[in-house]
């Protein structure tokens, strides 16, 4: 049965329902939608909201008050679930949620950023180390995978807005994308590419310099899926005319 799956780093749950998400989320009717950074605890969400329209909700949340924080919002309901990758140095930062569903199993990620300055970016790449060895651990045990969310990191030069320009911005300096061909060699696919290789293609733009209408963005959102899921892939697309943050939702369509 084919499921819809949506990855959305939302800048911020409440900010995001007060320029109309739950609007929207009512009429994309997603069966289920990962959001990153959603800034807020249980207490702060409104929760019966969304199981009104009929989602599960499951939270992983930072320790520090309205930063960082990811969430699953599922129609079904989720056969085990699991927070973190049980390193509290990033779990309290609330950057991980992992679902199975039957045979499949989704992971809801929020990678760090680097943009702030050497100990930040030094904080992603040791967290991109753990994630990777974290997720080989899962995919020995579990096979059929899918890793959707920010990754914050442009992939290859189709991937960002002038690539020259960029060479030494933390999410596209050599060392990410580096990791990023490794994970992909992994066994890992990048789901969009298989439907779409055509450039300025992008789910972020800065709020700066009027980026989002002269669409000078960056594509760090994706769908991986493990290669024993690419066959079920159905569609994968970018959402950009979706507007409650600085990224846009992203899509994917999985018949399993």
């Amino acid at each position: 049965m084919p499921t819809q799956i949506i990855s959305y780093n939302v800048n911020g749950l409440r900010a995001a329902l007060n320029k109309g998400f739950a609007d929207w989320l009512k009429k994309a009717s997603p069966d289920i939608i990962c959001l990153q950074e959603i800034k807020a605890g249980p207490a702060q969400i409104n929760i019966p909201l969304f199981e009104h329209l009929g989602y599960n909700c499951y939270i992983h949340s930072a320790e520090k008050l309205g930063y960082s924080g990811v969430a699953i919002f599922s129609k079904n309901k989720i056969n085990n679930i699991l927070a973190g990758i049980g390193n509290n140095t990033y779990d309290s930062e609330g950057r991980l949620l992992m679902a199975d569903f039957g045979e499949w199993t989704l992971i809801n990620i929020y990678i760090p950023s680097g943009t702030t300055g050497d100990i930040r970016q030094d904080f992603k790449m040791k967290f991109l180390d753990d994630f990777r060895n974290f997720i080989l651990k899962i995919k020995n045990k579990r096979d059929k995978l899918l890793i959707c969310g920010d990754y914050n990191i442009c992939h290859k030069p189709i991937d960002i807005n002038n690539p020259q320009k960029h060479l030494k911005s933390s999410g596209f300096l050599p060392e990410e994308r580096e990791w990023f061909d490794r994970f992909i060699t992994d066994g890992f696919v990048d789901t969009f590419r298989i439907f779409n290789n055509n450039p300025n293609q992008y789910s972020w733009w800065s709020y700066r310099a009027n980026s989002r209408v002269k669409n000078l963005g960056w594509r760090i959102d994706y769908h991986l899926v493990t290669e024993s899921l690419k066959s079920h892939v159905k569609n994968a697309s970018i959402l950009s005319d979706i507007e409650h943050s600085d990224h846009c939702p992203v899509s994917i369509i999985l018949d399993i």
